[in-house]
């Protein structure tokens, strides 16, 4: 598909359909879709959170906020030595956090940007585009908030696209195409707000989250 013919609108419609853009690299012109066979979801209430992790949340080493620089983490996920991000999905996905549809977690060391994830809400279904980590254990800090942050929230579905061994680790798992958009479609008739910093969950929420105690 050419950039001209994709639009934040239609964005919004292949997800709510459960097909997902991605391009060929950074200087791709061309978009394509997916509707995997078997499909990536992590679990909100089975987030997996190890001894080691449990002893970073603790100690707080890091800050973590919610959409205070969506496209810093954009750039964070593109920047591989090989990327789906283009310049289009750019433009598209900072449209849609304009709009309030995107949405980014980060990971602060200081003031530097150490990792983060973004992704689309749609009803009460996350979809995780991405995630990067400059500083061990940051993405996986930023996904384990992210997950007790959704469910608090009310969402019921939080979607990987793929399963990877870093987001099995964490409890994701993958399920057949039927029964993701079966539960694609419970999800959307629902409605959640994905809220503001200031709601995000404690360290000692999270670790409670998935069984740890502080």
């Amino acid at each position: 598909m050419n950039h001209v013919d994709l639009t934040p609108d239609l964005l919004l419609t292949a997800y709510a359909n459960g097909v997902f853009p991605m391009a060929d690299s950074a200087e791709s012109e061309e978009i394509f879709w997916l509707d995997p066979h078997d499909r990536g979801v992590l679990p909100l209430d089975g987030f997996h959170i190890s001894r080691s992790l449990a002893r970073v949340i603790r100690r707080e080493t890091f800050t973590i906020t919610l959409n205070r620089d969506f496209r810093a983490v954009m750039r964070g996920c593109a920047d591989r030595e090989t990327t789906w991000i283009n310049r289009t999905i750019h433009e598209l996905y900072g449209t849609l956090h304009d709009e309030g549809f995107a949405h980014s977690i980060e990971v602060w060391e200081g003031e530097r940007l150490v990792g983060g994830s973004y992704g689309i809400a749609l009803g009460s279904a996350f979809f995780g585009e991405s995630m990067f980590s400059y500083a061990t254990n940051a993405s996986k800090v930023a996904l384990a908030y992210l997950t007790t942050h959704l469910r608090a929230k009310g969402f019921t579905l939080f979607d990987t696209q793929f399963i990877t061994p870093h987001l099995a680790s964490l409890g994701g798992e993958e399920i057949p195409r039927t029964a993701y958009h079966a539960r694609l479609a419970q999800a959307l008739q629902k409605q959640a707000e994905f809220g503001r910093t200031e709601e995000l969950p404690s360290p000692q929420d999270v670790l409670q989250a998935s069984g740890h105690t502080s």
